[in-house]
């Protein structure tokens, strides 16, 4: 980033949906410095259909343990279930990557406590969890995009393992932006940078701003010929809005 680039900021655009009324990290940021913030999620999520599902070849009865890492996971494989009429096994295990995660199985299922295995929420601890079960079947149903930790773990370590795309990732429809410009864009996954271009393919940065959050968005970025201004997190920097923070206040000078 040049200083050619710290151009006052007037305008942000946060490409995730609006947050929950209470619990946006940006508001006091935005009062502080006067400036105008919009949220906008550039990508969404849809549920594969049953004949989809049948297409991989899995059952989901043929599986004694079930590893949900989400609550999109969680939400997609019941609902799908159900709609396939496949009735789950009593004695199937479920493995969750946090206490939210299994407290949220519970909506499907009656808690059994020789059943339910959870994590303190770090993926290393998570995968600790399945050390002493080497004996079960193990079904993954994730997204299209995910990352391969988990089934590297299992494929390293000998365990009979399936995972199954249950939900995609898509592009969301952006066309109401086309006539609209913010000094400031936030990217928070390589999926938002191809929603950027799905919708708008000759799209020029010139001295509009760009955030990411990440390495991996970052490297999507780089890989658009895109200029990085803004990079979280970064030493003294843990967040998007600390290092928005920072920059705006650069800016202001």
């Amino acid at each position: 980033m040049t200083a050619e680039r710290e151009i006052k900021v007037k305008s942000i655009l946060i490409t995730q949906p609006p947050p929950e009324p209470g619990k946006n990290v940006y508001e006091e940021f935005a009062k502080k410095h006067k400036i105008t913030i919009d949220f906008r999620a550039f990508i969404h999520i849809e549920p594969l259909t049953p004949k989809e599902i049948r297409k991989q070849k899995v059952n989901f009865a043929d599986f004694t343990a079930i590893i949900f890492n989400s609550k999109n996971a969680v939400d997609y494989f019941f609902s799908l279930a159900a709609e396939m009429k496949i009735e789950m096994s009593a004695e199937t295990k479920y493995f969750s990557i946090n206490e939210n995660v299994s407290n949220y199985v519970q909506k499907y299922i009656v808690p059994r406590k020789r059943k339910m295995f959870t994590s303190k929420g770090n993926e290393k601890d998570f995968l600790t969890l399945f050390k002493t079960h080497k004996k079960e079947k193990f079904l993954f149903p994730c997204s299209d995009i995910r990352k391969s930790s988990i089934p590297d773990y299992f494929t390293e370590n000998g365990f009979d393992f399936s995972e199954c795309i249950i939900y995609r990732t898509v592009s969301s429809d952006l066309s109401d932006l086309k006539e609209v410009f913010y000094d400031i864009l936030v990217f928070f996954s390589p999926a938002d940078i191809k929603s950027l271009y799905d919708n708008f393919p000759d799209f020029i940065q010139n001295k509009t701003r760009i955030a990411g959050f990440g390495a991996s968005t970052q490297a999507a970025i780089a890989e658009h010929n895109l200029i990085l201004d803004i990079t979280a997190p970064a030493p003294g920097i843990p967040s998007m809005v600390a290092a928005l923070e920072d920059y705006v206040s650069r800016c202001s000078k």
